[in-house]
């Protein structure tokens, strides 16, 4: 049965989102300039799944088309006339010449990214490809898998014509992962890690014909540069499925040729198995730690890696470029993970000693994992309770009772708050009495 194209659109976007994209699709019209709606958020139509941003290609100059619009509607215009990109930033003062009640505007940036139809060519095996400007059908040619090189036309009376030279929607139709020529891998071999995580995520399954030109491209993996396969494994990291993408990579030998140490084992599976518990967990935790996006890829990281060695974390990270924060957590969660047994008998204070030194996103991982009750109860306390205690008395009631500052200061501070921890003390009456002892 044949789709109404034109009504899955009205649906599947949000009231102010549709609004804009009838914006758009006037604007096109009067430039005479066709524009459409293209790639991801077209398949995610089909699919029936949440539609949060949206690709709009025109066939025609960029800038033209965006200077109409900024000319027209007001906000904020950023071109790139070299890659023939531009993206329009709406303010409040769109909303006001759109005659939308301001109270609609979102309290985040609210933006849209316009590019110019364009083909693309590769000087050689995995470089980054060169553009230039040209028609609707090169465009979609031009992409990675026939379900992404899809397009819905929004201009004049062409509003809800599918374009779909390659059979994208047969594909998504079958559940088929499909590359649309036989180079597509050497071109770029991050499509293979794209189409590994589209087959987890929709519960596809990557055709054979493209499994087989998996294996000439393996070779290129190695000379990708360390942004371009870290963020493929990011995104697959921020995935709800991640573990079984993990485990089809190394079904498919593709954990290796990024870097020898990387691989995933059934250890690696069980503690990544459950993330999404953990996500919930840290939604509703009693420790008001920074749950922003970007703590979803990491948390996926440091669960796949923390049974590696320093040595191994090192050498990896030569390889894909670790900013520091996040070695200095994947090397915590490392020194952790080796030595938990030690945390089953140890003090309160010892604890805080201990887990102080590392980032606190690494001791949440560790705590997720921790293999018994008695561990994971010491890492829960420190995460809700010990690590904020601190003694009554400062470094300024030092200083009243004549003490020099100095080194003795943090000694005697540290002494005190072991002491509130391990319940040595438990007014400030007996904080003050262990003070004259230790002075």
């Amino acid at each position: 049965m044949e789709r109404d194209h034109s009504a899955m659109l009205e649906t599947s976007l949000d009231g102010l989102h549709l609004e804009l994209l009838h914006l758009f699709a006037y604007q096109a019209a009067g430039l005479q300039m066709p524009l459409y709606l293209v790639g991801g958020v077209v398949r995610d139509i089909f699919l029936g799944r949440a539609v949060n941003d949206f690709d709009l290609v025109v066939e025609g100059g960029i800038a033209s088309f965006a200077e109409s619009i900024l000319k027209k509607y007001g906000g904020k215009i950023l071109v790139h006339s070299r890659f023939g990109t531009a993206k329009w930033i709406l303010n409040e003062s769109t909303f006001k010449r759109l005659d939308f009640p301001v109270s609609r505007f979102p309290d985040f940036e609210l933006s849209f990214d316009l590019v110019s139809a364009r083909s693309e060519t590769y000087s050689q095996p995995g470089a980054l490809p060169t553009v230039e400007r040209s028609t609707i059908d090169d465009d979609l040619r031009r992409r990675d898998f026939t379900i992404n090189a899809m397009a819905l036309r929004l201009d004049g009376n062409h509003y809800g014509e599918l374009i779909d030279p390659l059979g994208g929607e047969a594909d998504l139709e079958r559940g088929t992962i499909r590359v649309i020529h036989p180079k597509s891998f050497i071109d770029d071999p991050t499509r293979i890690y794209r189409a590994v995580r589209y087959e987890g995520r929709y519960g596809f399954q990557i055709e054979d014909d493209t499994l087989a030109l998996i294996p000439d491209a393996r070779s290129i993996i190695a000379e990708l540069s360390a942004e371009r396969i870290r963020h493929e494994l990011d995104l697959i990291l921020a995935e709800p499925n991640a573990a079984s993408m993990l485990a089809r990579l190394t079904e498919l030998d593709l954990l290796k040729p990024i870097h020898p140490v990387l691989f995933f084992d059934e250890s690696a599976n069980s503690r990544l198995a459950n993330i999404g518990s953990f996500r919930a967990l840290r939604r509703i935790s009693p420790w008001n730690l920074d749950r922003g996006e970007g703590n979803k890829r990491v948390l996926g990281w440091l669960l796949w890696l923390m049974s590696l060695s320093h040595n191994d974390i090192g050498s990896l990270n030569l390889r894909l470029q670790f900013t520091s924060d996040f070695l200095a957590s994947l090397f915590a969660t490392s020194t952790m993970f080796s030595t938990l047994s030690s945390f089953a008998d140890i003090t309160p204070s010892q604890c805080v000693e201990r887990l102080s030194l590392y980032p606190l996103n690494a001791v949440e991982a560790v705590y997720f994992i921790a293999p018994d009750e008695k561990i994971k109860d010491v890492f829960f306390k420190y995460l809700a309770e010990w690590r904020h205690v601190k003694p009554h008395i400062t470094g300024d009631d030092l200083r009243e009772r004549g003490l020099e500052p100095g080194p003795r200061y943090a000694e005697i501070l540290r002494r005190l708050r072991a002491a509130w921890l391990d319940g040595e003390i438990k007014s400030t009456e007996q904080e003050s009495k262990l003070l004259d002892k230790l002075l």
